[in-house]
């Protein structure tokens, strides 16, 4: 067998067929796929694109000593964010 085709059996698995992936195919553990059904017996297997993941830092503001973030200039502050502000200064 060429070494980029593998052998493998089905077995049941709840109300599925299953079929196990062998690690050489180099899939990492945990990928989201997608399966395609391209004939009888045929289909393809193909990663899902995992949405952009963010980071809310707002936590942190204010936590490392010295250290002020930039004004944002691409939006005006909500009146409730500068109350809270000057609440929390003391101003």
């Amino acid at each position: 067998m060429p070494d980029d085709e593998y052998q493998g059996t089905t077995f049941k698995s709840g109300n599925s067929v299953a079929l196990r992936l062998p690690k050489g195919m180099g899939i990492p553990e945990g990928t989201e796929v997608r399966m395609v059904k391209e004939a009888p017996m045929s289909f393809r297997v193909e990663p899902v694109a995992a949405p952009r993941r963010t980071i809310d830092i707002s936590g942190f503001a204010g936590k490392m000593p010295g250290f002020t973030p930039a004004p944002r200039e691409d939006f005006e502050e909500r009146p409730s964010a500068v109350a809270r502000r000057k609440a929390l200064s003391g101003e």
